[in-house]
C-alpha cells in the first residue's frame, strides 16, 4: 500500500534500486495557508543521522498547475516534511489547487510579495522569515520542474546528507531532460515520459553546470539566492560553512565565497553527481513549453523561453531512468494527494486550462512558427554545434 497523506511516506526498494542495471545509460551516480506543520509526509525515514529532519522546501509558482501533484508527492517520498509556495498572476488554477492543499494541511501558501518585479528574490527574503522555514532543519529552493533524484542509500534526502558527511550546505548539479520528440501534453508523471538527457561527462565545465543548494539551518547565512546561499558578509575564514557537491566533494573557494559574479550559481559538473543529481524538466511536452513561453519565467521578468533556450536543454544523446526506481510509490502517493476532497477536481480544471491555453496559442502564427523552428532544431546544443562546425566535422 501506498503512503497515505498523513501518513509516513517511505520511497520504494527494490531490483530496480540499482545504478549497474542494464536499463540505465549514461547514468550519474557510483501547513495550512496561515502557517503550521505540514502533513507529515517523511517522518519514517531515516537516513544513519539519528532522527528523520524536518526539511522544507520554497518555491515560486506561476501556471504550473498540472505538475504541481506530481512534485508535491516526489518531495514527500524523498523527505521533504514542509512546503512553502509562493504564487503570482496565475490563470490556470494553480493558486486554487494550492489554496486546498492547504486547507488539508499539505502546504503553505501565500501571495508573493513582489510587486510586479524580482519575484523569486522578494519571495526569498520572505521566506527567510517564515517561521516554515526558520523551524526546519534543512530548507530546499528549487522550481516545479526540478527533481531531487538521490542515488545514496534509500534516496531520500537524510541518506544525501549522510553521505555527504552531514554538511552546511550540499549544492546539487543539474542535468537537463531533453524533449524526445513529445508533442502532447499527458496528464501523467514528467519523469516517466521524458528520460532522454545529454551525457553527464560531455561539456560539463560548461553545460548543465548550475546547482540548486540544500541549506542546513546553521548555515552562517546573510541571504538565500535562488541557487545557492550567501555568507554573512565579512564572516572569519574558519567560521564559513563545510559545503559540499553532490559527491560529497568539498565545493570550490570562488564558489564558496561568490568571487565570481558569473558563476556565482555554478561549477564544473564532472564528478559531482555520484550521490545526487538535480533532474531538470524544463522541456517537458513541445506543448506545454509553448505554454511556458506564453507565461514566461517567474523569476525573471524579460526571459525568453526560445529556440536558443530549447536547444541548450535537448540534447538526447542517452536514456536516464534511475528515477524511475521510485515511479510506483509517486504514483501512489499521487493518487493518495487527489483522492483528498477537492484536489483531482482542482487538478483536472488545471490541465484542462493548460490544454486550452496550449490550442490557443497554437492558433497564433507567430507560436506556429515558433513550435515548427523547435521540431526542425538539431538534437545538440549550440556550442557542440559550433565546435564540429569548426573542426570541419559537418555532414557535406
Amino acid at each position: 500500500m501506498g503512503a497515505a497523506p498523513g501518513q509516513a511516506a517511505r520511497v520504494d526498494r527494490g531490483p530496480g534500486d540499482r545504478h549497474d542495471s542494464g536499463k540505465i545509460a549514461c547514468q550519474d551516480g557510483a501547513g495550512g495557508k496561515k502557517g503550521g506543520r505540514a502533513v507529515q509526509a517523511g517522518q519514517a525515514v531515516t537516513g544513519g543521522i539519528g532522527r528523520a529532519p524536518r526539511v522544507t522546501a520554497v518555491t515560486c509558482v506561476k501556471n504550473e498547475g498540472p505538475f504541481l501533484i506530481e512534485w508535491i508527492a516526489w518531495n514527500r517520498l524523498i523527505g521533504v516534511t514542509d512546503f512553502l509556495f509562493y504564487s503570482n498572476d496565475c490563470t490556470d488554477g494553480t493558486d486554487a489547487l494550492l489554496d486546498r492543499l492547504a486547507e488539508h494541511g499539505l502546504v503553505r501558501h501565500l501571495p508573493n510579495p513582489a510587486e510586479g518585479r524580482n519575484y523569486q528574490m522578494e519571495a526569498l527574503k520572505a521566506a527567510a522569515r517564515d517561521p516554515v522555514v526558520t523551524g526546519a532543519d534543512w530548507i530546499w529552493i528549487a522550481d516545479v520542474d526540478e527533481f531531487l533524484n538521490i542515488h545514496a542509500g534509500d534516496g531520500t534526502i537524510a541518506a544525501l546528507i549522510a553521505a555527504c558527511g552531514d554538511p552546511q550546505a550540499i549544492s546539487v548539479s543539474f542535468r537537463f531532460f531533453a524533449n524526445g520528440g513529445v508533442e502532447r501534453f499527458e496528464d501523467r508523471p514528467v519523469v516517466a515520459q521524458f528520460t532522454r538527457t545529454h551525457n553527464p561527462d560531455i561539456w560539463c565545465g560548461e553545460t548543465a553546470i548550475e546547482v540548486k543548494t540544500l541549506v542546513r539551518r546553521d548555515f552562517p547565512l546573510q541571504y538565500f539566492g535562488a541557487h545557492r546561499p550567501f555568507l554573512r558578509k565579512g564572516l572569519p575564514a574558519e567560521r564559513r560553512p563545510r559545503w559540499t557537491d553532490g559527491s560529497g566533494r568539498p565545493v570550490q573557494h570562488r564558489f564558496l565565497v561568490a568571487a565570481n559574479p558569473r558563476r556565482i550559481r555554478k561549477f564544473p559538473a564532472k564528478g559531482a553527481r555520484v550521490h545526487a543529481t538535480l533532474n531538470h524538466y524544463a522541456l517537458r511536452a513541445l506543448e506545454s513549453y509553448l505554454v511556458k513561453n506564453d507565461r514566461g519565467d517567474v523569476n525573471r521578468a524579460h526571459r525568453a523561453f526560445d529556440d536558443t533556450y530549447w536547444r541548450e536543454r535537448n540534447d538526447d544523446a542517452c536514456e536516464e531512468t534511475s528515477l524511475l526506481r521510485h515511479l510506483p510509490a509517486l504514483e501512489r502517493e499521487m493518487e493518495a494527494l487527489k483522492a483528498l476532497p477537492g484536489v483531482r477536481a482542482l487538478h483536472e480544471e488545471a490541465v484542462a486550462r493548460h490544454r486550452a491555453r496550449a490550442a490557443d496559442l497554437l492558433e497564433r502564427p507567430a507560436y506556429r512558427a515558433l513550435r515548427d523552428r523547435l521540431r526542425a532544431a538539431p538534437p545538440m546544443c549550440p556550442a557542440e554545434e559550433a565546435l564540429i562546425a569548426e573542426l570541419g566535422l559537418e555532414e557535406a
